[in-house]
């Protein structure tokens, strides 16, 4: 199953000449060479997965003095 993808990471997965690899677009579902407007229906896609316009989860750095007791899988 495709990785859905949101903005944000579809944006920084491009190559330093703003590009995506072909291996990239592969992961997410998007076929080679990528039909025009690929972008725009994957953003569309992940807007629509989302649970009641909940924003994104916001990823940070984890601090240095982070410590997890346990390992939660569920």
């Amino acid at each position: 199953m495709p990785v859905l993808p949101s903005p944000e990471e579809i944006e920084a997965a491009k190559t330093p000449k703003g590009a995506w690899t072909r291996a990239q677009l592969a992961e997410w579902g998007v076929p080679w060479p990528p039909p025009k407007g690929w972008k725009d229906e994957l953003m569309k896609r992940w807007e629509a997965a989302q649970p009641d316009g909940a924003p994104p989860p916001q990823h940070g750095p984890v601090p240095a003095d982070f410590a997890q007791d346990a390992i939660d899988f569920g």
